[in-house]
């Protein structure tokens, strides 16, 4: 009799607790011009052990080289559409029916997540809709009888105002009360996820000397962190970081909500100015990410024993066309052509032995010296040309020495005048967070382009 009440209290916090599975999963973007078909990224997917999938829309091509997979999808709500959304249900109905209902459920769509990181990269105007723009398409996939879908936003960590100690983790004072309470309340009644986005390399990179990088990539085997008030001991940053988001859901008085790992992942290349963006922490930290997150019995995290944290590897490809610094065009697991771009195995089920020995790291040390940015090779004239005018008008006499008659001046020269404004712009504009990107037609260089009379500007690290 005692062991029959025991089964049946077990049965209940496996219920209660929502049971989901460890499987790790793959996020699928698009930014790139070079990427395989959906149908041959399908494959690339499944070769890598994944059994779930996220895209950042609801793509028809790939939903369509999703049926009959048994990958379990997650589909988005663009950002931009969020606002209109949440003020007309019948929009909310007519996006369900033309991008849930024909392709479910030959295509498993279990997660529709409304934005991606809103509270981060949307104007302030569209925060305040990301909740009724979630009971609106609850509602839409409730009139169809799409009740296994679950309803989420994913969040970056800059949503906290404070993570340090874990303990203190507390949401930003704006968006607490008006935004992520009544989140908080939704994800609850309705049995979903907080979808959080977890980069160690980020506070890492930026605090090198602060934060050793083994502590990083899960391979610290004597370093450990202590939180002075909860007395919860930490053996990596990523438990500190998803556990600063626990704390802060219960000082909102939501201790119970699951998160789900919406990104995570480790840049394999960046800029000459990025630390620790190479193949072997990449390798190194997503291995490890596998183990932790497909063990079994779960492991969770200190503030959250034996829970399962579900989870989704930041990308399958290193995508070309992605703004920003070099790390953000270097998060794949797969080259554009679909080649690995180091050994990986999203099932956990590989050993690291089995993998080809990993390239050493050569830029775990943060760089010394100068850095120019020049034009890169074979882009496009005319874009090369706007890119040239864009940054002649920013900054304090940003392009004076390329005027005729100048000493930087060379007749016909479209690469070299955009070289020098590049590099002019950016040694202006670092600190006030310019790259040397211009939409991929620049990239840093340590060799300096300066000639004769002429010298170029350059960032001194």
């Amino acid at each position: 009799m005692g062991l029959l009440r025991l089964s049946v209290l077990f049965l209940f916090f496996s219920i209660s607790r929502g049971e989901i599975s460890s499987q790790v999963g793959i996020n699928y973007g698009q930014l790139g011009d070079n990427l395989p078909s959906p149908k041959q990224s399908v494959k690339l997917i499944q070769s890598l052990g994944a059994k779930r999938v996220k895209i950042y829309d609801a793509n028809p091509d790939i939903l369509n080289a999703l049926k009959d997979t048994n990958l379990q999808v997650s589909i988005m709500v663009p950002n931009q559409l969020l606002t209109n959304i949440s003020t007309n249900q019948k929009l909310a109905d007519s996006w369900v029916e033309s991008n849930v209902v024909p392709f479910y459920p030959k295509t498993k769509i279990r997660y529709l997540l409304v934005g991606n990181e809103v509270i981060s990269s949307s104007p302030k105007e569209t925060w305040y809709s990301i909740v009724p723009a979630m009971r609106k398409l609850k509602n839409s996939l409730k009139i169809h009888s799409l009740n296994k879908i679950k309803v989420g936003t994913s969040m970056a960590m800059d949503v906290l105002e404070s993570s340090f100690p874990p303990s203190n983790g507390t949401f930003r004072s704006d968006i607490a009360g008006p935004i992520v309470k009544p989140m908080l309340q939704f994800l609850s009644r309705t049995k979903s996820f907080y979808f959080l986005d977890v980069y160690p390399y980020f506070p890492w990179s930026s605090e090198p000397k602060n934060i050793n990088l083994d502590y990083a990539l899960f391979e610290s085997r004597t370093i450990t962190y202590t939180d002075p008030v909860s007395n919860l001991t930490y053996t990596n940053m990523f438990d500190q970081m998803v556990d600063s988001v626990v704390f802060a859901m219960k000082k909102l008085g939501y201790p119970d909500v699951r998160i789900w790992i919406a990104e995570t992942g480790w840049p394999n290349a960046g800029d000459i100015d990025q630390i620790g963006a190479n193949i072997y922490n990449a390798a190194t930290y997503n291995r490890n990410a596998i183990k932790k997150l497909t063990a079994k019995p779960a492991i969770g995290t200190p503030a959250r024993p034996g829970w399962v944290l579900p989870s989704f590897i930041f990308a399958l490809y290193n995508e070309n066309q992605k703004p920003g610094p070099g790390t953000e065009r270097h998060f794949g697991l797969l080259y554009p052509n679909g080649s690995n771009v180091y050994g990986i195995d999203l099932s956990g089920e590989t050993p690291d032995s089995d993998f080809e020995p990993l390239p050493k790291p050569d830029n775990n040390e943060p760089y010394k010296g100068k850095i120019w940015c020049v034009a890169a090779r074979g882009v496009n004239a005319s874009e090369l040309g706007s890119a040239l005018s864009y940054a002649c008008s920013q900054g304090n006499k940003t392009c004076d020495p390329i005027q005729p008659g100048k000493e930087c001046f060379k007749p016909d020269s479209l690469v070299w005048h955009a070289s020098y404004a590049f590099s002019s712009y950016w040694s202006q504009l670092k600190q006030t967070g310019a790259t040397c990107y211009f939409n991929g037609l620049a990239t840093q260089t340590a060799k300096d382009p300066s000639f004769g009379h002429c010298k170029f500007p350059s960032v001194t690290l």
